[in-house]
């Protein structure tokens, strides 16, 4: 089958069901080792999701001038880290990528003008996570690049046009941290992942999960005028973006369900939700 009828076929797919969306806290890539709280969370979460055709993931962990998305057929898994164990530079995500969907997406999507790349791959915002939600990495995942000098509105208003996916059988999966300042972690004891935070990212994370919860995502986009410290909690809005995409996808009536809602390290907030009807 050529590419063109590959095309066609994704270009003619019937509607399914509203997938769910989810924005996910991905902490230390060091989760992908270890099974703590988080990741047997995302592994219960996982059982309540129907099966996806495919998965986007817009991780915080790619960044670009211009909105890309990956089109390599079999996207390799980065290692975007250092200073880990080697057993964690040996993990693989080995799931095929989808050339089809990226052109679907370019192709529905006029403004901005998105375009394809067959550099990038997995990078550990994604695999470090469906590897608990798809161990099996059995089904096709893609990548969304977030264009660092956009402001929080426009990446908002872009995922109002990515919404399109969610009746297509893609889930769609936001991967970041609402509280994230790697300049301030600290340990509370030799547990990374123990629950430990400045007044202010406790403060923060708290804003942030009732704003979701009352639906005021003016507020949340606005997010400059939240608090007197917010730029503590997003020193830089690469963690915070993919929220965004999330939020710009729900449908009236859908229900926000949060989990994993802990503060941990001083600086980095775990808390995740689910959008679902």
């Amino acid at each position: 089958m050529t590419l063109n009828n590959l095309h066609k076929a994704v270009s003619s797919l019937s509607d399914t069901s509203l997938m769910p969306v989810l924005f996910v806290g991905h902490g230390s890539p060091m989760n992908a080792l270890e099974n703590n709280e988080f990741t047997l969370t995302w592994e219960n979460v996982s059982k309540s999701l129907p099966h996806p055709r495919a998965i986007v993931c817009v991780s915080a962990h790619w960044e670009t001038r211009g909105t890309y998305v990956t089109a390599d057929m079999k996207p390799k898994t980065i290692h975007d880290f250092y200073g880990f164990p080697q057993a964690l530079y040996r993990q693989e995500y080995p799931a095929s990528g989808s050339p089809e969907l990226a052109r679907e997406i370019i192709d529905n999507i006029e403004n901005p003008k998105i375009e394809n790349s067959l550099e990038w791959g997995l990078d550990h915002g994604t695999w470090s996570v469906l590897k608990y939600f798809y161990p099996d990495a059995n089904i096709p995942v893609i990548q969304i690049s977030i264009d660092h000098y956009k402001n929080a509105q426009w990446h908002y208003d872009l995922a109002k046009q990515l919404a399109f996916l969610r009746t297509k059988g893609v889930l769609v999966v936001g991967s970041g941290n609402m509280v994230h300042n790697l300049g301030m972690v600290q340990l509370g004891n030799d547990d990374f992942n123990a629950e430990f935070g400045y007044e202010w990212a406790f403060e923060l994370n708290d804003i942030f999960k009732n704003k979701l919860l009352d639906a005021d995502f003016h507020g949340l986009i606005n997010y400059h005028n939240l608090h007197n410290k917010v730029s503590l909690a997003i020193p830089t809005p690469e963690h915070y973006i993919p929220m965004l995409y999330a939020l710009g996808m729900i449908q009236k009536e859908e229900k926000i369900k949060i989990f994993n809602d802990k503060v941990i390290a001083g600086s980095l907030s775990m808390t995740s939700f689910i959008i679902e009807e």
